[in-house]
């Protein structure tokens, strides 16, 4: 598992505590109450969080979800987060079995302390197998699921569905962003792999072109 995937992970888990800590979250709560009871019915109709094909119509793809209704946009929320969580476990079992026979605390062998995992890993100071390192070489290229493009889009169809289509609040997301993007660059212990800037720009952008949509909508409105 090579840094720049695991410097992509650590990001986006950031920036997704970054999100939930915002109080324009509160949407979201409210939401959720409703969400809850319907979550199966919802999932069956087709409320899926699935961006590994890319020969979607990916703009009109991401500014439909700014318009779901708020119970959609919650149930989109818990799919995204549980497979983050999948994820990010998925890597913390890599890096127990790394770490067998090298030196390392025991609070970060048993995986305990999550910033402990991230720096050890921001050292570089480990070997992978093969399988493991093709695997990584994957997912962080053009199309892999941590490569730029899904990564960005990712975050900000998050903050799209924690937002709604409410350019505001669409703001407090892109500023809560950046704050996680931070605290992760605190929790690697060092700058971020490069890839993790250009993922950065890559979301930003995402968040112009919407104000950009926005203002387009309204000029052609008034």
């Amino acid at each position: 598992m090579g840094v720049n995937t695991t410097g992509l992970l650590n990001t986006q888990t950031e920036v997704y505590a970054s999100y939930k800590n915002d109080a324009v979250t509160k949407n979201e709560t409210a939401a959720k109450k409703d969400s809850t009871a319907k979550t199966e019915e919802k999932n069956e109709s087709g409320v899926v969080y699935d961006k590994s094909d890319s020969s979607k119509d990916n703009k009109k793809a991401t500014y439909s979800i700014n318009k779901m209704s708020a119970e959609d946009r919650a149930a989109l929320v818990q799919q995204m987060k549980a497979d983050t969580q999948s994820r990010q476990q998925q890597l913390i079992s890599i890096v127990q079995k790394m770490m067998t026979g090298q030196a390392a605390t025991a609070s970060v062998a048993n995986g305990t302390n999550s910033d402990d995992i991230w720096k050890f890993l921001a050292k570089g100071d480990f070997t992978v197998d093969a399988a493991t390192k093709a695997q990584a070489q994957k997912d962080i290229s053009e199309d892999g699921y941590y490569g730029i493009k899904q990564t960005s889009e990712r975050l900000f169809d998050f903050a799209s569905a924690l937002a709604g289509d409410d350019v505001e609040k669409m703001k407090k997301m892109q500023t809560a962003m950046q704050k996680g993007f931070k605290q992760a660059t605190g929790a690697w212990g060092k700058d971020l792999p490069d890839i993790c800037q250009k993922t950065l720009d890559a979301a930003n952008q995402k968040f112009e072109d919407y104000y950009k949509s926005k203002e387009s909508t309204t000029k052609t409105e008034g």
